[in-house]
């Protein structure tokens, strides 16, 4: 399993990269994250709402797509996208 985060700043002070590069390391976030200031990523994806989040399978295919917050109002998105990435890992090629 791979995971890439994709910055993309919805205000002038997120495009500073030091600061990016800061709350990466606060966040204890250890996959790689780009930085997408120019939002070339954001509209190639269509996406609308902060944030997004895809899962993409051994193809190349993108599976599910969840858009927003995992867990706003008490949705337990991040139980129901941990199901999906088994379900993804599961899956024989």
């Amino acid at each position: 399993m791979t995971v890439i985060g994709i910055h993309t700043p919805e205000t002038a002070a997120e495009r500073k990269i030091e600061s990016v590069r800061r709350k990466v390391k606060d966040n204890h976030i250890e996959y790689p994250n780009l930085v997408d200031n120019a939002g070339k990523n954001w509209a190639t994806w269509d996406n609308r709402i902060w944030p997004c989040t895809y899962l993409i399978d051994q193809k190349g295919n993108v599976r599910y797509r969840w858009d927003g917050e995992l867990n706003f109002n008490g949705v337990k998105g991040h139980q129901i996208m941990r199901k999906k990435i088994e379900e993804l890992l599961a899956e024989k090629e």
